[in-house]
């Protein structure tokens, strides 16, 4: 690996871990300052039209996590070592954190291209996971496969268990769940890709 590939590895890795920081991070000082926002009767993208600090708050979150997000997609292919089923999950995991950018910049009062894709953004996740499971089950990660579908299967079995069951009459908690799940992956492959790069500098 050049050293230049090496660093952007690197930098890659580090947008991955303080991408869930700055997104969760924006999201609950925003329900700091709204409180009026209910987990059982709310959405979360409620939050980004509400009176400001809320709305600025949220859609400022998401518009700089989806930007950190696909900064650290951009490195996922070196690490994949340029496999193309990994590449194919890195192409989806772009588009994911592209959606969770777009939800900033399309707040709830811009239907219907705030349903469009929000819904994208939780679909996609999920999706991106089976390539990118399957990747590191041909490099001889099971244990990062094993991580990687059981979160996958989490993300989805959230949603359909919300629709299947609806408890609540608000979506807040399982958007929270679902992209939680996500940001444990995150993490992780962030974590693994700065212990990559760092590796094989010495």
């Amino acid at each position: 690996m050049s050293t230049k590939t090496d660093t952007w590895q690197k930098i890659s890795g580090v947008c991955g871990i303080i991408t869930p920081l700055v997104a969760f991070g924006c999201i609950l000082l925003a329900i700091l300052y709204a409180p009026n926002f209910s987990w059982t009767d709310n959405a979360l993208s409620d939050l980004g039209v509400m009176q400001s600090p809320t709305s600025v708050l949220f859609n400022f979150g998401l518009v700089s996590g989806g930007i950190l997000g696909m900064v650290f997609a951009s490195g996922l292919p070196t690490f994949f070592k340029r496999k193309f089923i990994g590449e194919v999950g890195t192409i989806l995991f772009v588009l994911d954190f592209l959606a969770l950018t777009a939800i900033g910049v399309f707040p709830e009062n811009t239907r219907p291209i705030h349903l469009f894709v929000s819904v994208s953004f939780f679909m996609l996740f999920p999706l991106a996971m089976v390539p990118i499971g399957a990747s590191f089950i041909l490099t001889s990660k099971k244990r990062m496969a094993l991580l990687t579908f059981s979160i996958a299967i989490f993300a989805a079995a959230v949603w359909i268990a919300e629709f299947w069951l609806r408890c609540v009459p608000g979506v807040a908690i399982p958007e929270t769940l679902s992209a939680a799940a996500g940001s444990v992956l995150t993490v992780v492959l962030g974590f693994n890709m700065v212990k990559t790069s760092a590796h094989l500098n010495t």
